[in-house]
């Protein structure tokens, strides 16, 4: 979005389109735009407002019916955190005592709206001028939280309590800007990824309750995680979606790295460690039964904790897979674990796969691997299958051979 799509949007023409126009899958957009231009609307206007209308209904599946107030660019939907998550960060610094915090880097205002549900008074600043105008659309409900068109890099930080990055891994690119482009090179990340850190170990090292927290990509380094921070891995559901790092008072004593799984109910389960070393998971033969654990314990290192409080084992080196040889209502019921038993242990060949699945009638295949280059896409296709059952693949190493594991999934069993 540029400015003068901005400044459309918040005529009172723009105000009214926005409240008028419900777009979906459904929509014919053609006939839409067709209509409005023939009741007189500007064709820029009309293209703002549709665009926002697309980024309303996608923004749905991070803000729930918030998205439906809100405005939004693509870049900053992309790196926003979902209302869930950012209440996580919200409530750090609420019940770590403080009362003030700087946003820097607030993108279009999802964790400031956090904090300023929670009573937090709130400085945001963002350095590009539609974002920011955005970001004070969006909080322009809460009078304990201001916007600032500011570069983080030239703000005094002292005054502050708390103090949040979210520094930017994406970036526009293409002649018009059209596409979001995600930096994974930490020292590329606005403003970089070392003085971020530095900043935050600084501002918790002054005198008083301070805290300091990042928000990051799920897939950040290990080694670049200072060993002054807590680490929590967030997933929501089973979607991976964020690092977070703590320093201060907003870091809980004795934990170094986290797993936490929302799950679809809202209860949070979390696995913890007081150590930055990874625990390796033990190994053993492959069993009857094969657990999938979820990204944000192996993104985190936590495999290994999660398998010994499991009594379960890794079949294969450096493979995120589980097994054991019996069932227990502790796994199957376990919310970081999807479980499959196993029904057949094949060796990986093609050919000899297909006859497999023909024999057995086999139409929908279900395809999931790891320490393969397989992509389960064209082997579904290579399979032509023209049957009427079901069948789920696992294809991974077993040891050191290239396997392919027919699999049943199991629901939880009863406690």
């Amino acid at each position: 979005m540029n400015r003068e799509d901005f400044i459309a949007l918040l005529s009172p023409e723009g105000q009214q389109l926005l409240a008028r126009v419900d777009y979906d899958n459904k929509t014919d957009v053609v006939k839409l735009v067709s209509h409005l231009r023939a009741e007189g609307f500007d064709a820029a206007l009309v293209a703002a407002v549709l665009t926002q209308a697309k980024l309303r209904r996608r923004a749905s599946a991070k803000f729930g019916e918030f998205a439906g107030r809100m405005l939004f660019t693509e870049p900053g939907l992309e790196q926003a955190s979902r209302l869930s998550v950012a209440a996580l960060h919200a409530g750090r610094f609420k019940n770590a005592g403080l009362s003030s915090v700087a946003d820097l880097g607030c993108g279009i205002g999802t964790e400031s709206l956090a904090f300023a549900s929670v009573d937090l008074e709130v400085s945001a600043f963002e350095l590009d001028e539609v974002t920011a105008a955005v970001a004070t659309y969006n909080l322009n409900i809460f009078e304990n939280a201001i916007v600032e068109q500011a570069d983080v890099t030239s703000i005094a930080l002292d005054g502050f309590e708390g103090i949040f990055f979210d520094p930017a891994r994406r970036e526009l690119s293409g002649a018009k800007g059209e596409r979001s482009v995600r930096k994974f090179d930490p020292a590329q990340f606005a403003p970089n990824f070392d003085w971020v850190t530095e900043q935050c170990k600084n501002h918790v090292s002054r005198a008083g309750n301070r805290s300091a927290g990042i928000k990051l990509g799920p897939g950040h380094p290990h080694e670049a995680i200072d060993d002054a921070a807590e680490a929590q891995w967030v997933s929501v559901n089973g979607d991976l979606v964020e690092l977070s790092l703590w320093f201060g008072s907003a870091a809980r004593p004795n934990i170094k790295r986290a797993a936490l799984l929302i799950d679809a109910a809202g209860k949070h389960h979390e696995v913890t460690s007081d150590s930055t070393a990874r625990l390796d998971a033990p190994y053993a033969e492959l069993g009857e039964f094969v657990y999938e654990p979820d990204n944000a314990i192996i993104r985190s290192h936590l495999l290994g904790q999660l398998a010994n409080s499991l009594g379960l084992h890794i079949f294969a080196n450096e493979i995120a897979y589980l097994s054991s040889d019996a069932a227990a209502t502790s796994v199957q019921n376990s919310p970081w674990l999807k479980s499959y038993r196993v029904l057949d242990n094949l060796a990986f060949d093609r050919k000899k796969l297909k006859a497999y699945l023909r024999e057995r009638n086999i139409g929908t295949l279900e395809i999931k691997k790891r320490g393969s280059d397989v992509v389960p896409e064209q082997l579904r296709k290579e399979m032509a299958l023209k049957g009427e059952g079901a069948a789920t693949l696992i294809v991974t190493r077993v040891g050191d051979a290239h396997r392919v594991l027919v699999a049943e999934p199991l629901v939880a069993l009863n406690a």
